[in-house]
């Protein structure tokens, strides 16, 4: 398989922990640059950031609120500044939400609908110019299962995902006679924090539904992304891709 060149840089959403993280240090480990964005885990980003350059690569983290404009804009202004804007934009950041839809709350709509949905829609609106003026470029969201299926007491998480899925496809529409693929990666369940609020008999009982038996480990989901980044999967856009252990056929 191909790898990138090594001036490619990606930028990852969301990259001081779990999946973004794990995705940040498969990026380095292949000779890419890496941007490890983040919104308050400042201690999570700069110890990922460093275990990219202990991979050899160069890795810098930057701080937006995804929800601004603003932020995003400066963001991308001292990323110029750098010399870095993305060949690669892994659009990961998000939030999760569990509750009845009769208790959420506009206020809580509101906070998962703008950072799953109208913080990739800022970011990418930000980044695809570049990727469009060079005739090259990947796009990827990072989205969920139940996108594709739905989720009960997760009805609010489930509908941004299931937008998110359907700007995938939109886009990769839009962007494709340019040179720049969108796809998502739609993954199962995954062995990070945001399983935490299960408890142990739960969670046994989740990996019991799943014909693999297990859950997923970061760095399976990180090695499907790399796999969407690379210049030989340029035929491949407008897919959502779900790696969830046949969970979901």
């Amino acid at each position: 398989m191909a790898e990138h060149s090594k001036n490619h840089t990606a930028l990852v959403t969301g990259g001081s922990r779990g999946i973004g993280a794990a995705i940040a240090r498969t990026f380095a480990a292949k000779g890419m640059d890496v941007i490890i964005h983040y919104n308050r885990s400042h201690e999570e980003a700069e110890r990922t950031a460093r275990q990219c350059e202990e991979l050899g690569a160069r890795a810098v983290t930057v701080t937006a609120d995804l929800r601004s404009k603003q932020q995003i804009v400066q963001m991308k202004q001292h990323l110029e500044s750098l010399g870095m804007l993305p060949d690669v934009l892994v659009n990961n950041a998000g939030i999760a939400h569990y509750g009845m839809l009769i208790d959420v709350t506009e206020e809580e709509w509101d906070d998962v609908m703008n950072v799953n949905l109208k913080g990739v829609f800022l970011m990418t609106q930000a980044f695809m110019p570049e990727m469009v003026s060079k005739r090259y470029g990947r796009i990827i969201n990072v989205s969920s299962i139940w996108g594709l299926t739905g989720a009960s007491c997760e009805v609010l998480y489930s509908t941004a995902k299931g937008g998110l899925n359907a700007f995938t496809k939109a886009l990769a529409k839009e962007l494709a006679p340019s040179g720049v693929t969108v796809n998502a990666v739609a993954p199962g369940a995954v062995d990070t924090s945001m399983l935490q609020h299960l408890e142990t008999d739960d969670l046994e009982a989740l990996k019991e539904e799943i014909p693999a038996g297990r859950l997923a480990s970061p760095e399976e989901i990180a090695a499907l992304v790399y796999f969407l980044s690379l210049p030989e999967s340029g035929y491949i856009t407008g897919q959502i891709i779900s790696p969830n252990g046949g969970w979901l056929t």
